[in-house]
């Protein structure tokens, strides 16, 4: 497995000049970070020193960065590279960069609303449309591997704690505790098994692990807190690979499962499920969200429910579309998206599950293992 290569990025930019055409524009100028990887594999943090991608309808692209990254831009292959002296400058770098463009009807993925009326005194036509953001969705089978094999590692990080949790707990262990001992090992594993040829592009793990009351917060923070027994323990894993990200999520018990427990889990399950087949049958993302939280409410559950079923996964950990009220998009072959059943009871527990979905032309693949090859009644952890 390989990062993604200068023919994919190539394939990028002739989505991308074929939507600016068919807005009607002269060509995009690509600001969004996440927008100028898709383009070009360029992945450098996002700060305040603006980056810029002019992708003509017709002609060559052109590169348009703070000096300093003058090696980085050599390294895309883009022959024009053209560079500002630093930020804030006497022109702004974006006004700059239009300046360099001297086209009139442009698309812009982000533009700072101070700089408004003089961008609109250099052009004919602005178009704010995250066109890349829209090309980005439908992902191409080598971003579908990415993100897979990306989802190992998530699940990797909850097999570890499935194990390991109830020795750290013995020893007196905290939620930072379990946190790092399978963070460790499911970073190590990561790294070991792709740092040489993913050298260069986002690659890594995030996690959360919180239990007890502080589970019923959805952000919950993790602390020097030894989890209990007969509570609900939350671990969310976020990890990425070659820049592309994928999720796992479980909650678990310490001790026994207790009918409720159980009536809450199945109820969460059941939410899950209609989220895939609401994918699988290619409703709207409005209409998988509400499907899917119908399940949550159906088992008396409603007032529980804190946030949207999912979200879109790429570039982003988080990124449109959004499986939300308020999202009319179809849901299409070879999206992504979060699936994450929520349960949170302020001052008792909380619960939530987390699923990557693979939208397929014949169905949902699910690249989380961890939750089909671990039954509810097998997520304890014996105390």
């Amino acid at each position: 497995m390989k990062p993604l290569d200068a023919a994919f990025h190539a394939r990028a930019r002739d989505r991308l000049r074929a939507r600016a055409q068919a807005a009607g524009l002269d060509g995009l100028l690509l600001l969004r970070a996440a927008n100028l990887a898709y383009a070009t594999g360029l992945f450098l943090s996002a700060n305040e020193r603006p980056m810029g991608l002019w992708l003509p309808v017709e002609g060559a692209p052109v590169l348009m960065l703070p000096g300093l990254e003058r090696e980085n831009a050599e390294g895309t292959g883009l022959s024009d590279l053209r560079f500002y002296d630093e930020f804030p400058g006497e022109v702004p770098p974006v006004l700059w960069m239009l300046d360099q463009i001297g086209r009139k009807r442009v698309g812009i993925d982000l533009l700072d609303a101070a700089l408004m009326d003089a961008v609109r005194d250099r052009l004919a036509h602005i178009d704010l449309t995250d066109h890349a953001m829209t090309a980005r969705t439908i992902k191409e089978p080598q971003e579908i591997a990415l993100t897979a094999e990306a989802a190992t590692f998530a699940d990797l990080f909850l097999t570890r704690l499935h194990t390991a949790a109830g020795d750290i707990i013995a020893q007196g262990g905290t939620e930072a505790d379990l946190m790092a001992d399978a963070m460790a090992h499911a970073k190590g594993a990561l790294f070991a098994k792709h740092k040489t040829a993913f050298a260069g592009t986002p690659m890594g793990i995030t996690a959360s692990v919180h239990s007890g009351p502080r589970a019923a917060l959805p952000h919950g923070a993790v602390l020097e807190r030894v989890p209990q027994p007969g509570e609900t323990l939350i671990a969310g894993i976020g990890a990425s690979l070659g820049g592309y990200h994928a999720e796992s999520g479980v909650t678990l018990i310490l001790g026994e499962i207790t009918a409720e427990q159980r009536r809450i889990m199945r109820a969460m399950a059941a939410c899950n499920d209609a989220a895939i087949a609401a994918c699988a049958a290619r409703r709207t993302c409005t209409q998988a969200n509400d499907a899917a939280l119908d399940a949550l409410r159906a088992a008396g559950l409603g007032d529980a429910i804190r946030h949207r079923i999912g979200h879109g996964m790429g570039l982003e950990g988080h990124e449109a579309p959004w499986l939300a009220p308020g999202d009319p998009t179809p849901i299409r072959t070879h999206m992504i998206f979060s699936n994450e059943p929520g349960v949170y009871r302020p001052g008792i527990d909380g619960y939530r599950t987390i699923n990557t979905m693979i939208v397929t032309e014949t169905g949902v693949d699910i690249p989380s293992r961890f939750q089909a090859n671990t039954p509810i009644d097998a997520r304890v952890i014996a105390i």
